[in-house]
């Protein structure tokens, strides 16, 4: 009887531990290239997260809004499993039955002639440099290697050697040099700045740029803002690359951030408020969180400087993924999400807005759609963030901070405005055990 009692007391021990038993494995045999929120999760479906212990949460990260669809919807599921065991890779030697399909319905939703595919954010950016560079050179006739890329203070575009060259994040670059010169940096949403390049280098071949920065805290500039880069970009000849990959499908309550303010009802109608770049960067929820696929969409002017074997990818275009970018898609389109986090983010802001007007650990939000962020009235470099962050984990609600002091709330897109309400309940409450007595 004794030993069976110890059995049970040790099984017990053995599932309250199973969170530090793997956070313990990650930190011993695992680079430490992350800081996440100690939470060990292992099951998830539409808004919701499960850890490893069975405690239920909602999702307010969403992978980074990789996860717009909600975690492993069902007809993105059911159509993996059918596809993995029919074809996965064929590399790019040859054809497959699914990638011209994805290209013929991603070219027809947002409005381009042709499609690049390859696997993560970093290598669609990586594709977007390359090609306006050589566009720069055999279109506009540029001096060979003299072509320079524009780019804004505190942007994210990935971790790539090139990428971080051009970041202005020293913890990303710092003894990671030499790095790959060919960059200009003006601040974000300075229209003035960068007319003032544009003027004085004429071997700009491209102004890339993200609609909303998502990782330097959700900054969103003026609703003029891109329509007056579009124009910049026309008069001088330079090319206006979007990188949608954290903003686009859905989150910001639209298709692209790019199409501004708009109030469409299904797909993309490109009102008037859209701005078209040249180039647009997609990943993260292209595949709804079950694969690495980015894709970068273009004219053909631009797209045929690339020649056979000059660029590319072993899994860029595989069927499997080709199958699962094109439902994606599909999914956005078909259940309204754009137009969901449109009128749930209006609710979401709204009520931390009245709740902030009386609030002393808050003292902003601020955001468009479901990428919303609120700014702790703390120092960047204090941990009351993510003391917030633990408090939001242990009241059923999982989000993480963003430059010391700010948090970033982004749920999946499929959020049902009771869920969100819910949700608006735990931030408050948790925020109010942090307001000074």
């Amino acid at each position: 009887m004794l030993n069976k009692k110890t059995e049970v007391i040790d099984k017990l021990f053995e599932i309250e531990n199973l969170n530090d038993y793997h956070l313990n494995l990650e930190k011993k045999f695992g680079a430490n290239d992350y800081h996440p929120l100690p939470v060990v999760l292992k099951k998830g479906k539409g808004v919701y997260l499960w850890d490893v212990n069975e405690k239920k949460y909602y999702d307010f990260l969403s992978a980074y809004s990789a996860v717009n669809q909600g975690h492993c919807h069902p007809k993105l599921i059911n159509l993996i499993k059918d596809q993995a065991e029919t074809l996965t890779l064929t590399s790019r030697a040859f054809h497959n039955n699914k990638l011209g399909e994805y290209m013929a319905y991603a070219t027809k939703l947002f409005g381009f002639e042709q499609l690049l595919p390859m696997n993560t954010g970093a290598e669609g950016v990586e594709t977007s440099i390359k090609l306006s560079r050589k566009w720069g050179y055999l279109k506009k006739n540029i001096e060979h290697n003299k072509a320079k890329i524009v780019v804004c203070n505190n942007n994210f575009h990935g971790r790539t050697t090139t990428v971080i060259s051009f970041s202005t994040d020293s913890g990303s670059k710092d003894f990671f040099g030499p790095h790959t010169p060919g960059f200009i940096h003006i601040p974000h949403n300075d229209v003035g700045a960068l007319e003032k390049e544009f003027i004085k280098d004429e071997n700009i071949v491209a102004f890339l740029v993200e609609p909303i920065q998502g990782e330097a805290g959700v900054n969103v500039p003026d609703s003029d803002y891109l329509k007056k880069v579009r124009e910049l970009c026309t008069k001088f000849n330079v090319l206006m690359i979007a990188d949608e990959i954290q903003t686009g499908l859905g989150r910001t309550g639209s298709l692209l951030a790019s199409c501004g303010n708009c109030n469409c009802n299904s797909s993309c109608e490109q009102q008037k408020s859209y701005v078209r770049p040249d180039i647009l960067i997609l990943a993260k929820a292209l595949s709804g969180g079950t694969y690495p696929i980015s894709a970068v969409l273009c004219d053909s002017e631009i797209m045929e400087v690339i020649k056979p074997g000059q660029h590319g990818s072993t899994f860029g275009g595989n069927p499997f993924a080709a199958t699962i970018a094109k439902k994606a898609l599909e999914i956005i389109v078909d259940e309204n999400l754009s137009q969901n986090a449109r009128n749930l983010g209006q609710i979401f802001r709204y009520s931390i807005s009245e709740y902030i007007k009386t609030s002393k650990i808050v003292s902003k939000i601020r955001g468009k759609g479901l990428l919303n962020a609120i700014v702790i009235n703390d120092s960047p470099d204090s941990e009351t963030a993510w003391n917030i962050c633990l408090r939001l984990r242990d009241n059923g609600l999982l989000a993480k901070p963003t430059h010391g002091n700010i948090i970033r709330f982004a749920p999946p897109l499929v959020i049902t405005k009771d869920q969100l309400l819910d949700c608006i309940k735990i931030i408050i409450f948790t925020l109010k055990e942090f307001e000074p007595k």
